[in-house]
C-alpha cells in the first residue's frame, strides 16, 4: 500500500529557494510568494547566476538576502492602505525631482518604544542584520511638497513637522492612497529601506517637544546655523538635529525651507564642524603623536593626530567587490583635504568627510587641544551594503574614546597607523597631499638639539 498523502501545497517560496542554492535554510524562513514581493533586477546583473549562494560580488554574505527577509517580513504586517504604529518619531524629505519633493512621517506596523529604529546613536556594536531590520521596518507615507513654497502642502505637513520635533515615540495613523508597493529591487548597493506610498491623510498622538527645540523653533530671528550650533550645545542628538533642520523648523521664518534629507544630514555635520574648528583653533597643539583605532561592520578606521597647527585629511580605501569599487582586482582610494584656513568647495568624497571630520572635531573640544589630523578608513568586503554615513561618524567617536597609542615622532605614528592597516604607505602618499608634504617637511624645531 502507497503512502497516504495527508495534505497538498504549492510551497510559498519557490521562487526565493531558488536564489539560494547554497544556503535553503535561509529560504526556508522567508514566507512569501510572488503576489507578495516583486522582484526587480537591474540589468547585466549577476544575481541571477549566483542566487545568492556563490557570492559572486565578492562580499562574505549576500547584501540582497539580508534585506530581503526583513522587507517580506514588513510586508506581510500590511494589511491594506492603513498604517498604525508609533514612530520612533522618523520623517523623510525626498531629494529627487528637486525643488518638488516627495515628504512625509515613516512609521513602524505596531506600538511601543521604536525610539531605536530611527537613532543612529545608538546603533553603533548592533550587527548589520539588526541595522537592516531597524530600516526596514519604517512604512514611508509621502506627499508632494514644493520646497520653495511649504506652506502649499497644508496640513499634512504641518503634522510632519511637529512629528519632527517631537523628543519621544509619537502614535501616527496614516491612511493610504493605496497600498505600498511590493517592488523589491534586487541591487547589492541600495540602502534597506521600508515600503513607500502615496499619503492621503494622517494623525499623531500626544506630542511632546524638546524645549530646547521648540525655543529655536519660535524663534523666527534666529538663522537656521545658529540653531543647530545651539541644540548641538544642548547636548540633543545629531540626529534629532538633523530631522528638524530638514523640515525647515529653523531659521529667519520668510527663508525657511525643506531640505532634503540626505542634504540635511551633511549640512549640519558641516556647520557643527566649521563651528568646532573655529573652537579648536585658539587651543594649544597637542604634546604628542597620537593613533586612535575603530574597526566595524567591515570598516577599520585609523584616526592620526599630529601636533600641528589645524589640517586635515581624510582617506577612503575600497577593495575589490566592495560597496563602491565593483573591480575585481584593484583597490580604490579617494582623498579630500582642507588646509588651515578650510575649504570652499564641495569634498568630492561627499557626506563620509564631514562625519569624520564632526567627530574628531568633538574630541579635540572635550580636550581643549589643536592638531592636524588623518583619517585612514580601509572598506572590506563584509561591509555589505549602504548604511548611511552615520557609521563613519559613530566609527570616528568610538575610536577617540579608546585609550590612544602615543609617539615621538611621526614615523612612529604613522609606522603604527600603517601595521594595522593592508595598503602599503606608497599608496597612501600617491593619493593625499596633506600626507605627502607632512612628510617631506621640516620644522625649525627639527634642528634644536
Amino acid at each position: 500500500m502507497g503512502k497516504r498523502i495527508t495534505t497538498r501545497f504549492k510551497p510559498k517560496n519557490l521562487w526565493v529557494r531558488e536564489m539560494v542554492e547554497a544556503e535553503p535554510q535561509i529560504a526556508s524562513s522567508l514566507d512569501v510568494t510572488k503576489d507578495m514581493l516583486r522582484l526587480q533586477t537591474p540589468r547585466h546583473s549577476m544575481c541571477s547566476v549566483c542566487k545568492g549562494g556563490k557570492m559572486l560580488c565578492g562580499k562574505t554574505s549576500c547584501p540582497i538576502m539580508a534585506r530581503l527577509g526583513a522587507f517580506g517580513k514588513l510586508f506581510q504586517s500590511i494589511k491594506g492602505t492603513e498604517i498604525d504604529g508609533s514612530s520612533p518619531p522618523s520623517v523623510f524629505v525626498g531629494r529627487f525631482g528637486y525643488p518638488y519633493v516627495q515628504v512625509g512621517p515613516l512609521t513602524p506596523t505596531f506600538y511601543g518604544n521604536t525610539q531605536i529604529l530611527d537613532a543612529p546613536e545608538q546603533w553603533f556594536g548592533k550587527s548589520i542584520d539588526e541595522i537592516i531590520q531597524y530600516r526596514s521596518q519604517l512604512v514611508r507615507g509621502m506627499t508632494p511638497v514644493n520646497v520653495r513654497k511649504p506652506w502649499k502642502a497644508g496640513r499634512l505637513l504641518e503634522k510632519t513637522r511637529e512629528l519632527s520635533l517631537a523628543e519621544h515615540y509619537v502614535e501616527t495613523e496614516l491612511k493610504l492612497t493605496r497600498k505600498p508597493s511590493n517592488r523589491f529591487y534586487m541591487s547589492d548597493d541600495v540602502q534597506p529601506i521600508g515600503p513607500t506610498a502615496p499619503m492621503e491623510n494622517m494623525d499623531i498622538g500626544y506630542i511632546r517637544w524638546n524645549r530646547h527645540m521648540e525655543r529655536c523653533h519660535y524663534d523666527t530671528d534666529l538663522k537656521a546655523a545658529p540653531a543647530a550650533v545651539k541644540l548641538f550645545q544642548e547636548r540633543l542628538p545629531i540626529s534629532n538635529i538633523m530631522r528638524a533642520f530638514s523640515m525647515g523648523s529653523f531659521g529667519v521664518e520668510k527663508n525657511r525651507r525643506l531640505v532634503p534629507t540626505r542634504w540635511s544630514i551633511t549640512a549640519v555635520d558641516d556647520l557643527l564642524g566649521k563651528h568646532l574648528t573655529q573652537k579648536i583653533k585658539g587651543h594649544p597643539l597637542i604634546n604628542r603623536f597620537e593613533v586612535y583605532e575603530s574597526n566595524y561592520i567591515g570598516n577599520r578606521f585609523e584616526v592620526m593626530l599630529v601636533p600641528d597647527a589645524w589640517a586635515y585629511e581624510a582617506y577612503e580605501a575600497w577593495y575589490p567587490n566592495t560597496l563602491w569599487n565593483p573591480d575585481t582586482e584593484h583597490v580604490n582610494i579617494v582623498t579630500d583635504w582642507e588646509p588651515y584656513d578650510g575649504r570652499s568647495t564641495y569634498a568630492s568624497m561627499g557626506g563620509c568627510y564631514y562625519s569624520g571630520k564632526l567627530a574628531v572635531l568633538e574630541h579635540l573640544e572635550k580636550v581643549q587641544r589643536q592638531a592636524k589630523v588623518f583619517i585612514f578608513r580601509e572598506a572590506y568586503p563584509d561591509y555589505i551594503l549602504p548604511v548611511g554615513v552615520w557609521q563613519v561618524r559613530e566609527n570616528v567617536r568610538n575610536a577617540m574614546r579608546q585609550e590612544p597609542s602615543c609617539f615621538d615622532t611621526f614615523r612612529d605614528a604613522l609606522g603604527q597607523v600603517l601595521s594595522r592597516l593592508s595598503i602599503p604607505l606608497e599608496r597612501w602618499i600617491e593619493a593625499g597631499p596633506l600626507l605627502r608634504h607632512t612628510l617631506s617637511q621640516r620644522k625649525l624645531t627639527d634642528f634644536i638639539q
